[in-house]
């Protein structure tokens, strides 16, 4: 009887926070359209105003480093912030985060940061519902709510609600997937998906040759690449740690940080290309899967700039500059393969990212509800090899992985 009582408790709490995720998704997609809007309209004014408007990174830097130095507190810890909270180590995650966040990754846009949205995105999720979850009287309900928060987040910005579900509940610990938290993860994934496209956000897609069926001849090939994309998500992660801790021990100092690379990233971005390195990198996924012109050296830009505005302090993300990386690497590798270029780009697109944030079942579900289900097996092989090539490397540092057993025991490191 103890345990049937223990069971229907159980799978009232699921199904409790499962419709509470619903309202909350709804809010947090309509955060993110907002978000998402105010970026693509800070876009085109800076596609428009690229020399007026770069120069003034350092100075923008120096000022949104100000900011979170003044009454950011924790803030500025980024992703760090959610995954101890996650791991309950008394992490609090303050409101004051979803302004901020907005309005930093908004500025570096503007003044041509190369920088994604997917952090910012997914940290204003989590936000979000980790407020609500920690009010609520049910068992694990705030880590619950804070990745389906997360899955709401991702989401709500890119309108790809598998590949958010499976992003949130395996992002944490590489090598384990949150199932407990599935049934929330789903609710508030979709509603976020529908409420930020209600409200006007577009997913991304592309159109791809016909699916040439399980060839062995491209499964090799698709192989290949996997091993090359692995390793180039996995050193981005790498050198991003790498340069994150450099720069804070070299200058400890967040605004002159902010200020010295902000100096040298508007020189840069200027003078390579006139701000084509600048913002996400959605410029160079479009050119990618639309023939347009690219340069053998695009992703190599791209890759190191990224690097330098995200270690600065810059706000907004990785993800789609890595969606950017691993499209145009793609395209420069294909002839070598033997691949469609927009084939072998959809691939980089997927496998980099799922590299270099250490995941396999995101990527896998971004190329199919990004360039269609038919190319799954595929997407498959490329996430899966990629991931296997990372050098176990994630561009969150508080990610734990997985060890599975030693000794007749369960092991996890971080």
């Amino acid at each position: 009887m103890h345990g049937l009582i223990k069971t229907i408790s159980h799978y009232k709490d699921v199904v409790l926070l499962g419709f509470i995720a619903i309202p909350v998704g709804i809010a947090v997609g309509a955060a993110e359209a907002l978000f998402g809007r105010g970026l693509e309209e800070i876009t085109g004014i800076r596609e428009k105003f690229t020399f007026q408007l770069t120069p003034f990174l350092p100075l923008a830097g120096m000022l949104i480093a100000y900011t979170y130095f003044r009454i950011g507190k924790n803030c500025a810890k980024g992703m760090s912030i959610l995954f101890s909270a996650a791991f309950n180590e008394k992490e609090n995650i303050p409101m004051r985060l979803v302004p901020l966040l907005m309005g930093s990754t908004w500025i570096t846009h503007l003044l041509g940061g190369s920088a994604g949205r997917e952090g910012a995105a997914v940290q204003i999720g989590g936000t979000m519902a980790y407020s609500v979850g920690k009010h609520l009287n049910t068992s694990n309900a705030s880590r619950i709510m804070l990745i389906a928060g997360m899955a709401a987040g991702f989401s709500g910005m890119f309108q790809t609600p598998l590949a958010a579900i499976f992003f949130a509940m395996e992002v944490l610990t590489a090598g384990v997937v949150e199932y407990g938290a599935l049934f929330p993860c789903i609710t508030a994934s979709f509603a976020a998906c529908y409420t930020s496209h209600a409200l006007g956000l577009e997913k991304f897609t592309a159109n791809l040759p016909d699916s040439p069926g399980l060839s062995t001849y491209f499964i090799l090939k698709t192989a290949l690449s996997g091993i090359l994309f692995g390793i180039t998500g996995g050193l981005f992660a790498y050198a991003l740690n790498l340069s994150r801790k450099y720069f804070g021990e070299r200058i400890r100092n967040p605004v002159l940080r902010i200020f010295i690379a902000g100096c040298i990233l508007s020189v840069l971005l200027l003078v390579l290309h006139s701000g084509r390195y600048s913002g996400s990198g959605e410029n160079l996924i479009a050119a990618s899967f639309s023939g347009e012109k690219l340069y053998i050296y695009d992703w190599i830009f791209k890759f190191l700039l990224t690097i330098l505005t995200m270690s600065a302090g810059f706000q907004g993300g990785e993800v789609t500059p890595l969606f950017s990386i691993g499209a145009t690497l793609g395209a420069v590798i294909s002839p070598v393969l033997g691949l469609p270029a927009e084939f072998a780009s959809a691939l980089g697109f997927i496998a980099v990212f799922g590299a270099a944030t250490n995941t396999i079942l995101a990527p896998v579900f971004v190329g199919a509800e990004v360039f269609g289900y038919d190319y799954l097996p595929y997407f498959f092989i490329v996430s899966a090899v990629a991931y296997v090539f990372n050098g176990n490397k994630s561009i969150y540092s508080c990610q734990r992985i997985w060890n599975g057993l030693v000794n007749g025991h369960t092991a996890e490191q971080t």
